[in-house]
């Protein structure tokens, strides 16, 4: 689509299988430089348990996903690695609830380990698995959803909040996400593969207690609508939540990263919104989203419509 947002024409990375979708839990690079952090940011303290049962502990001073793990790792005696992922406000493994970019100034963070290991052979007889694969950001990539009625929903063992380990015999322990996702996409049909798995810790893998902060109840306790906004670059910093139409631009951007390159991840459809916060056209935002995210190659169609999403959602058009 001849639209001319760009004075350079960027290859295509559309993904359009359906076979595995990939998101992410950590934070993407912001579209400006981040705001200088609040007084407050550096000081601020979060509960924490380990979701299988453990005393509760205090963290604060981390600015990213792998400086909070290695802060909850150093308050409980762990090795930071031995961290699958965190969710917020529950003990259990609630794929809704991960730990992504922004942590509510009151909530509680449940730290979820590695527990068994276990092995899986699959017959490939489908294009499409129907695994959502996510990361903790650190190196650790897992399974997030598991459509109804797919592939690997008959292969009971393979479970939600699954660490995979192995394939076919490779390590992909610190691989990113879309790295195991193009892993699994490429293998072939009609054949046989194996994954190595390791289940987060169940509670009864671990006689410890858990406090009495872990009665905590399983809806988001945090009140206003301040957050902590953890980034890949510079310090967390404290911010408003995204307004209502920020967020419906979001959900619609979301869904156009499917529809387009095979994805869901919030975190990226919030920063390509941001991009376009005080962009006139879509060739300021097109420049926006080289300069910002240009590693990802995004078509000049997709630009497009995320740029008409932003102005219908400015403009009160998307439910």
């Amino acid at each position: 689509m001849p639209l001319g947002l760009r004075g350079k024409k960027k290859d295509r990375c559309r993904e359009t299988a359906k076979l595995v979708v990939f998101e992410t839990a950590d934070p993407v690079p912001a579209a400006a430089p981040a705001p200088a952090p609040a007084a407050s940011a550096s000081r601020l303290q979060f509960h924490t348990q380990l979701a299988h049962g453990s005393p509760t502990g205090r963290v604060g001073g981390f600015g990213n996903a792998g400086e909070l793990y290695a802060k909850i790792a150093e308050a409980f005696g762990i090795d930071p690695a031995e961290i699958m992922f965190c969710t917020l406000n529950t003990h259990k493994a609630d794929m809704d609830k991960l730990l992504g970019a922004q942590i509510g100034l009151e909530d509680f963070i449940f730290a979820h380990i590695k527990g068994q290991r276990k092995e899986v052979e699959v017959l490939k007889t489908d294009e499409v698995l129907g695994l959502t694969i996510t990361d903790n950001g650190v190196g650790c990539a897992f399974i997030k959803r598991i459509k109804e009625g797919s592939l690997m929903d008959q292969t009971k063992i393979v479970c939600v909040g699954d660490h995979i380990e192995t394939i076919n015999g490779k390590n992909v322990s610190d691989c990113r996400h879309y790295e195991v996702a193009k892993m699994l996409k490429d293998l072939e049909k009609g054949q046989v593969f194996k994954m190595e798995l390791i289940e987060p810790m169940k509670a009864f893998e671990k006689l410890e207690p858990r406090s009495k902060g872990g009665t905590l109840p399983e809806a988001k306790i945090s009140r206003g609508r301040e957050t902590l906004r953890l980034r890949t670059k510079g310090p967390a910093t404290v911010e408003e939540m995204p307004t209502e139409v920020e967020e419906k631009a979001i959900k619609k951007v979301d869904e156009l990263l499917e529809t387009y390159m095979g994805i869901r991840d919030t975190e990226l459809a919030a920063t390509m919104v941001e991009a376009g916060r005080d962009k006139k056209n879509p060739d300021e935002f097109a420049v926006a989203l080289d300069e910002t995210l240009g590693d990802f190659a995004f078509p000049d169609e997709f630009v497009f419509d995320v740029w008409g999403a932003i102005g219908d959602a400015k403009q009160g058009r998307l439910e």
